[in-house]
């Protein structure tokens, strides 16, 4: 009988560090049923509710990033570095972990340093094209690099580097709906074009206001959108398009999209940021998208990753702040271009890297069994 293996999981903050993180943890249990896994997550962020969703257990740690602006905040964000280290400790010697597994975000240094520190073996996986400053500076400590694009040695010690893609969301590849289901579930038109804009569970300003500043092209447009437009805009957005005294029969408008592979299936043509989870599903999909990088986000990664694509004519890039002049038209220029979306669904499918969770889960195991 194969010894359990005992697995701790740290990061978070956004999707693109939980649904990576969820999807190695499920690729674990299933190459070792008995396997334990505890996710380490930030206090308040979204991996407290989401990991539990997905079944697993996850204990959380009162670590924040740094304020940039206001220095003198700083003093309560070293205090809570200092007591999340102290936390990780104690979560560390209680649970027993034979490996680690760091994904990025704020949880995942305090947690993977300890473990190192007691020397548990760890591996951290990257998901951007420009590497993420907590990975950085976990590197030297971990054994294994799990990376998504080429040319990754510029950050890391090119040794301990397996290209292996991101883990994305088993729900996304395993759709068992036509498109035409699909767009039918949404109530729209089987024989209309469709452009899905989503900016991500919560929301993008710049690409709802793209939308809302030019509702006169999607009415003249012939074409139907299917709208994600974030918990924190769907109650500014609803009563902006109640104001204007219409209906919108071909726009269909929810603040969170629960089964993404039913949108992406309805959609010809997809709207969104350009975190690295997303990306690595529009490339193990074949959908074809226009990227508006967010300007938000540390070391400018987003840009980075869509030009990974634009570079290889895999996608078009939007600046975002063009995006509420030009993103909708070009949205409705392409979507009626069959030849062009068929050219960027080959181009990006190219890209797609499979298997990712199942060949990060096999590392996974490997460190666990020879700590063993």
């Amino acid at each position: 009988m194969k010894q359990e293996v005992r697995v701790i999981i740290s990061g978070g903050g956004t999707g693109g560090h939980i649904f990576p993180a969820i999807s190695i943890a499920n690729a674990i249990k299933a190459k070792r049923p008995e396997a334990k896994i505890l996710f380490v997550g930030a206090e308040g962020r979204m991996e407290m509710q989401r990991v539990p969703d997905a079944g697993y257990e996850i204990k959380g740690l009162p670590i924040c990033g740094f304020d940039r602006k206001n220095l003198f905040k700083n003093i309560s964000v070293l205090y809570k570095i200092w007591k999340s280290q102290r936390l990780a400790k104690r979560i560390i010697k209680d649970f027993k972990p034979m490996v680690a597994v760091g994904v990025g975000g704020y949880a995942s240094g305090p947690t993977l340093n300890k473990c190192a520190a007691m020397g548990i073996p760890c591996l951290i996986q990257e998901q951007n094209s420009y590497a993420g400053v907590t990975n950085k500076l976990l590197a030297k400590k971990a054994e294994k690099i799990c990376v998504a694009y080429e040319g990754m040695e510029q950050f890391f010690p090119a040794d301990k580097i397996i290209l292996t893609g991101n883990p994305v969301r088993e729900s996304v590849l395993n759709t068992k709906e036509s498109r035409e289901e699909s767009i039918k579930a949404f109530g729209l038109d089987p024989n209309k074009k469709t452009i899905l804009f989503v900016g991500g569970s919560l929301g993008a300003r710049t690409i709802n206001e793209s939308i809302l500043q030019h509702l006169d092209l999607i009415e003249k447009g012939e074409v139907q959108v299917i709208w994600q437009t974030g918990k924190y805009y769907s109650e500014t957005i609803a009563k902006a398009l109640k104001a204007t005294g219409k209906e919108y029969p071909m726009l269909k408008v929810q603040d969170f999209i629960s089964d993404m592979g039913r949108a992406y299936d309805a959609a010809d043509l997809v709207i969104s940021r350009s975190g690295a989870s997303s990306i690595s599903e529009f490339c193990l999909i074949g959908k074809p998208v226009i990227l508006v990088p967010s300007p938000n986000v540390a070391e400018d990664h987003q840009t980075k990753n869509t030009m990974a694509l634009v570079n290889k004519d895999a996608a078009l890039y939007v600046k975002d702040a063009d995006a509420p002049d030009i993103l909708l038209a070009l949205a409705i220029k392409t979507v009626k271009d069959s030849d062009k979306l068929k050219s960027l669904s080959e181009n990006i499918l190219k890209l797609g890297l499979k298997d990712s969770a199942s060949i990060i889960a096999d590392e996974v195991i490997k460190l666990a069994t020879n700590k063993q």
